[in-house]
């Protein structure tokens, strides 16, 4: 049976973790879940402030062989978060990963991360432009959830990754400006830190911030 990547993003890490877990009470196997977060904000509700950008290590995969065999670290019953560790992307930056996703990033362990995420994502079925908001994503300080499973199962998949507040990928493309025409390793990060002082409002700052949970590229 023909089999399709489902991907969500998260603002909070939290979130994320959230889904992976009832993904898997769910039975999708653990092989067939990836998560990659941003590193800094792994474990920080509602983390706010400005997201490492991409540094000459990530763009040219240097140290990323720290992670090269994550995805393959999963098993004797533990959850796929058991196996979460550290991995550079190039392009996108310092990350916290596992599963399949990542054993693909790194050629499953024979070397550094060499694809960059968007070829990755979109060499699992993901559009292109779905691919750059979620490199983009992940780059400013997201959470990003993929499941590759069949037809049969896709609609529980969906409603099971649904209950987390998952960004909406159009809407945040959207949100990032005219002037974003897809993910730009070399660009500035676009962020969307937390800001509990200004509720119902998302306005765009000077560094091309914006609200989560309110700003116009999260689902209510």
């Amino acid at each position: 049976m023909a089999q399709r990547t489902i991907a969500h993003m998260y603002d909070r890490f939290e979130d994320a973790e959230m889904v992976v877990q009832e993904l898997e009470a769910a039975g999708v196997p653990h092989g067939d879940i990836s998560l990659v977060a941003n590193a800094q904000n792994r474990g920080q509700p509602g983390a706010s402030g400005t997201a490492p950008a991409a540094g000459d290590e990530a763009r040219t995969g240097t140290g990323a062989g720290t992670g090269a065999a994550l995805g393959t670290a999963v098993g004797g019953g533990l959850g796929l978060l058991a196996g979460i560790g550290s991995l550079a992307i190039p392009g996108v930056g310092p990350v916290v990963a596992a599963g399949w996703l990542v054993a693909t990033l790194t050629g499953a362990g024979i070397g550094a991360a060499s694809g960059g995420l968007v070829g990755t994502l979109t060499g699992a079925g993901v559009s292109r432009d779905e691919a750059d908001v979620y490199a983009e994503g992940v780059r400013g300080g997201g959470s990003l959830v993929t499941a590759r499973v069949d037809e049969v199962q896709a609609d529980r998949v969906e409603a099971v990754m649904s209950r987390h507040a998952p960004v909406d990928w159009q809407q945040r493309r959207a949100a990032y400006g005219s002037d974003w025409k897809g993910f730009d390793p070399d660009s500035r990060v676009r962020v969307y830190p937390a800001n509990e002082g200004n509720p119902g409002t998302a306005t765009p700052g000077p560094e091309d911030t914006f609200i989560p949970g309110i700003d116009p590229g999260r689902r209510p």
